[in-house]
């Protein structure tokens, strides 16, 4: 089905006001964000945050979490979800000029279940849609909330990791993993201590990491500007059950030796565009061991390392809505017929168009 928009902006309008909703993993989220008409590049014309709520889905200690469990609880929760973010906002449906969603990467049944609720209320509200790649979400409401001018990013979650720096309108990938995600290296070592899932592994993992002191060797896995997590995952497993060790020493050895990886492929990317600046986004993003060790070096650097609490770091929909508004005001919007979502939506497919 094709729907004709008007993306100008409507006589007297002041702001742009845009719904985001987001599902590529276990949380529901939907966030309204609201952008002036001027430069949003200007700091006198930052994005106002009018609403961010989520759901989470946690599957039982010992467990992850399902495609379709994940799907099932976003389509019992998306309808409530969006109520409430309209309520909080204070805003009216003929208020919101873009419904922004998660396009991709995710999984692909909770993301399937999010974007048929967004063409369903982009075709009941008669406003455009706005496909967002995840990644450039985190990357763009880093950005806004910290100031960080031009930064190095390392990304960090559940489902990818990866160092990035812009340039020429793409968002450049220097280096990633080879196999599994540090989220997702986390995630699966907390199954195997029976760890809770909420509110998250990796959170669980954090605490039990501060009572730790004992470092127990582990590889450590460097190629080039990639890192690779599945053999130290298969490592720690098999000391976590002889039981040999402590769980609290492991889950501090497990953060910092995959934290080390990652501090050292940043600061070669940091080199080689050379940027003292380093903006953390995703999940793992919320640890404050890693913004630790990032931050000591980017201080060896002269430089400094930006990073954001909960409220932005883990999934949430005020990331999309930023950077679906971005993408509509250069006047980008996506067909129903077009708004298929897709699992390797990678990083560096995006034409960010909204960047010089």
């Amino acid at each position: 089905m094709h729907l004709n928009f008007d993306l100008r902006a409507k006589p007297g309008q002041e702001w742009f006001i845009g719904l985001g909703m987001e599902g590529s993993a276990n949380k529901i989220a939907v966030g309204i964000v609201k952008q002036p008409l001027g430069d949003p590049s200007k700091s006198e014309n930052r994005a106002v945050i009018l609403s961010n709520v989520r759901d989470t889905y946690n599957a039982p200690p010992g467990q992850g979490f399902m495609p379709r469990d994940v799907a099932r609880h976003h389509r019992n929760w998306v309808v409530r979800i969006v109520k409430r973010a309209i309520e909080e906002a204070q805003i009216e449906i003929t208020d919101i000029d873009c419904i922004c969603f998660t396009q991709g990467p995710g999984m692909g049944a909770p993301l399937q279940s999010v974007v048929i609720a967004a063409r369903t209320l982009s075709m009941l509200w008669k406003v455009p849609l706005v496909g967002v790649n995840h990644c450039v979400g985190h990357i763009e409401m880093g950005r806004e909330v910290t100031g960080a001018d031009n930064p190095v990013v390392l990304y960090v979650s559940g489902g990818n990791t990866q160092v990035i720096a812009y340039s020429r309108q793409r968002y450049r990938i220097f280096g990633e993993t080879l196999d599994i995600a540090v989220g997702n290296c986390l995630d699966r070592f907390a199954r195997v201590l029976k760890i809770p899932n909420a509110p998250s592994p990796g959170y669980n993992i954090e605490q039990l990491a501060k009572r730790g002191s004992k470092f127990v060797e582990l590889p450590y896995t460097v190629k080039g500007m990639d890192i690779s997590m599945s053999g130290i995952l298969e490592y720690i497993e098999e000391i976590a059950r002889r039981g040999t060790e402590k769980v609290e020493d492991l889950c501090y050895s497990l953060q910092e030796c995959l934290f080390a990886m990652l501090v050292e492929i940043t600061e070669r990317a940091m080199a080689h565009v050379n940027s003292n600046q380093a903006l953390i986004v995703g999940g793992v993003g919320c640890n404050e061991r890693l913004q630790e060790m990032m931050a000591i070096m980017a201080r060896d650097r002269g430089g400094a390392v930006f990073a954001t609490d909960e409220r932005f770091c883990i999934d949430n929909g005020v990331m999309i809505a930023q950077a679906g508004l971005l993408e509509y005001r250069m006047g980008g919007a996506t067909l129903v017929e077009d708004s298929v979502c897709s699992q390797k939506f990678r990083t560096d497919d995006v034409f960010v168009r909204w960047r010089e």
